[in-house]
């Protein structure tokens, strides 16, 4: 008899509700051992190579900043596992996902009106929409002890993706108002508008984000159903590949910026520096109206709009990551760098190597000269590099940080347009030829989504009362002199 978690079997076909591998026949890219473990902290710490110093990383002209957080809203879309382990070995076929793994926007819906009453108004005149605080309408609703009422607690964990749920929300409300006014029939307007939302944010999915990150030849090429190898073989529902969860899709951790700008009055780091009085993009409380977001920052939403960038997709993170405030600094089990978080989850769970993964799909792997900075390293970790790592460094040294390369490219637009074309409610399961009804010219993007909410505009700052005069010292007055 053998332990799950040290020796942990692999199934042929994923289960109900499960991660699942993409490459099955593949050996994991090493041996879980001290001497690897080390190398891979090595890797990923601090001031090592990952690290691109204070600085950080050039930006990427290619894609605004909004899109790296549109891709981690996605990502709650998808998946959440709060159960794997960074120190035990896991097999994904026995690890649930506590997210259904569509494009449905669950994070959003909750579980229904009926399940999830607490995220939806109860007014009988906005039948249909989902709860904004009217006293408090620049944030997400919240209960009497500042916890936002969500379908996915993730989505008040910073304060862009907080602002980017509640867009969605106002999204959906804005469609029930227009749908209403077209005369509708009110006992079909909740599901009406949440289909149409649905399908314009799979819209955005298929036909923007992804062609930003992985180029629109690959998005053709996997649309035609040629070969794949996301196998779309599950008993009842998609399975996610952690290939892709662990690996591919976490090139988001890349393009991240050590700070933003949110709007004319506030900027802030992504996480506070000691001393600097909480200045960062946490949320998971009430927001100040001041803190609201100005998305002309984030997003192309008009002709004039200048929005920040993303950082380009290459193997270095923002210094900031290194030192994640929630971690216990100093814990060689539980490391503080996102980096090496990471990069230890490939060992848990038996992920093959980027050199793997690129034969298997016929791709000629970086070169050693790519990957010199690693074998100063571990000589093994060259020639069997991690798939994060190795996705990473392939964008930078073939498609010059603006994008993902062959490898990750083909994972990613795999498994999105895999759990589209699966999914009997998506647009492109049940209407391939479906155009959005809002945009222009029979096309919606991320811009039309945020106009049409009604949030793109920027938003109206409270006026701070002015800090106080400084009373100038009183002058002491010279002493009379005494009379001789």
């Amino acid at each position: 008899m053998y332990l799950r978690d040290t020796a942990p079997p692999r199934f042929r076909v994923p289960a109900r509700g499960r991660f699942g591998r993409m490459f099955r026949c593949t050996r994991p890219f090493a041996q879980d051992t001290p001497a690897i473990r080390q190398a891979l902290m090595e890797l990923g710490k601090a001031e090592g190579i990952m690290d691109p110093g204070p600085a950080n990383n050039p930006d990427n002209p290619a894609i605004p900043a909004g899109f790296t957080f549109l891709g981690q809203f996605i990502d709650h879309d998808l998946t959440f596992d709060p159960t794997s382990s960074l120190e035990r070995q896991s097999d994904p076929e026995a690890i649930e996902n506590f997210r259904t793994p569509s494009f449905e926007l669950d994070s959003v819906y909750g579980a229904g009106p009926t399940a999830s009453p607490f995220l939806y108004d109860s007014r009988p005149e906005n039948r249909g929409k989902l709860l904004i605080d009217a006293a408090r309408p620049h944030d997400l609703p919240r209960n009497s002890q500042g916890i936002a009422l969500l379908g996915d607690p993730r989505n008040d964990e910073n304060l862009i993706v907080s602002q980017l749920h509640l867009a969605f929300v106002k999204f959906h409300n804005a469609m029930i108002d227009k749908l209403k006014a077209d005369g509708v029939n009110p006992s079909q307007l909740f599901d009406e508008a949440q289909k149409l939302v649905r399908w314009h944010y799979q819209w955005i999915v298929l036909h923007e984000f992804l062609p930003l990150l992985v180029g629109q030849n690959v998005v053709d090429t996997v649309l035609q159903r040629g070969r794949r190898f996301y196998s779309t073989r599950w008993r009842r529902e998609p399975y996610i590949p952690v290939e892709f969860s662990v690996a591919a899709y976490r090139f988001g951790h890349s393009q991240v910026r050590g700070g933003y700008v949110i709007n004319s009055g506030f900027r802030a780091a992504i996480f506070a520096a000691p001393g600097s009085g909480g200045n960062d993009l946490s949320s998971g409380k009430p927001l100040p109206p001041e803190r609201v977001m100005d998305w002309r920052n984030f997003f192309k939403v008009n002709e004039t709009a200048t929005p920040q960038l993303s950082q380009r997709i290459d193997a270095t993170i923002s210094r900031p990551l290194f030192q994640l405030p929630f971690i216990p600094p100093n814990m060689a089990s539980n490391p503080a760098s996102l980096a090496q978080r990471n990069l230890l989850r490939h060992l848990t769970f038996g992920l093959p190597s980027g050199q793997t993964v690129a034969g298997k799909m016929g791709i000629a792997p970086l070169s050693a000269a790519d990957l010199a900075d690693v074998a100063a390293i571990s000589t093994e970790l060259a020639h069997n590099t991690p798939l994060w790592f190795y996705v990473l460094r392939e964008a930078d040294k073939r498609a010059d940080g603006r994008s993902l390369g062959p490898v990750g490219g083909r994972i990613v637009a795999e498994v999105f347009i895999g759990l589209l074309q699966s999914d009997e409610l998506s647009y492109l399961c049940q209407e391939p030829d479906w155009k959005p009804r809002l945009g222009t010219g029979g096309d919606f993007k991320m811009a039309d989504l945020l106009k049409f909410a009604k949030v793109a505009e920027p938003p109206v700052l409270p006026t701070l009362p002015a800090p106080a005069p400084v009373q100038p010292a009183e002058t002491p007055q010279p002493a009379e002199a005494s009379a001789s």
